[in-house]
């Protein structure tokens, strides 16, 4: 079955924001932030939800009717 252009969006949207999440994590694990604590946190509180509804969009528009 053939993805969707849109649900593709939505999934290279889910990927981006789990490697920012990802990063964030790390960044916050191993020291003293690039950009500082408080925007590594809201970079980490903006994607980690940000993944998953973007992740279930893509999964709902490409599911067959």
């Amino acid at each position: 079955m053939p993805m969707k252009p849109l649900a593709g969006l939505f999934l290279a949207l889910a990927c981006v924001l789990g490697i920012a999440a990802t990063g964030s994590v790390f960044e916050l694990a191993y020291g003293n932030p690039e950009l500082g604590l408080t925007t590594t946190r809201l970079i980490l509180a903006a994607a980690l939800p940000g993944t998953v509804v973007s992740l279930l969009v893509a999964i709902r528009i490409n599911k067959p009717a």
